[in-house]
C-alpha cells in the first residue's frame, strides 16, 4: 500500500475569504471519493490549531500500489480538481510512503 499525504496553505484576502477557499479545497478533493481506481481511502482535514507553522488543509489518501498513485496524478477527475483550485494554494508539502501489508 502507498500512502499519499499533501498539505497546503490557502490564499485568502481576510478570514472569511480564506475560510471559503479552504472549504472549496476540502469539498473539491472529497468529490474524488469513489472516482479513482486503486484509491482505497481519501480523507481531507482542516487545521483547527491556528498555530503559525501549521498548514491549513491536509489530504490523506491510500492507494493499492505505486502504479495506482501514478495513475491518480494524471486522472482526469484529479486534474479537473487541481485546475479548479489553481491559485488558491500558496504552499504545498507532500509525503508518499510505502506500507507493508503483511
Amino acid at each position: 500500500m502507498v500512502k499519499h499525504i499533501v498539505m497546503w496553505n490557502i490564499l485568502g484576502q481576510g478570514a472569511s475569504e480564506k475560510k471559503a477557499n479552504i472549504e472549496k479545497v476540502k469539498t473539491s478533493f472529497e468529490s474524488l471519493k469513489g472516482k479513482i481506481p486503486g484509491m482505497l481511502h481519501l480523507e481531507v482535514g482542516v487545521d483547527h490549531s491556528a498555530i503559525d507553522y501549521a498548514c491549513d488543509v491536509v489530504l490523506y489518501t491510500e492507494f493499492q500500489t505505486q502504479a495506482d498513485l501514478d495513475a491518480y496524478a494524471v486522472h482526469p477527475e484529479h486534474l479537473k480538481v487541481r485546475d479548479a483550485l489553481n491559485g488558491l494554494r500558496v504552499s504545498r508539502h507532500q509525503v508518499d510512503y510505502v506500507v507493508s501489508t503483511q
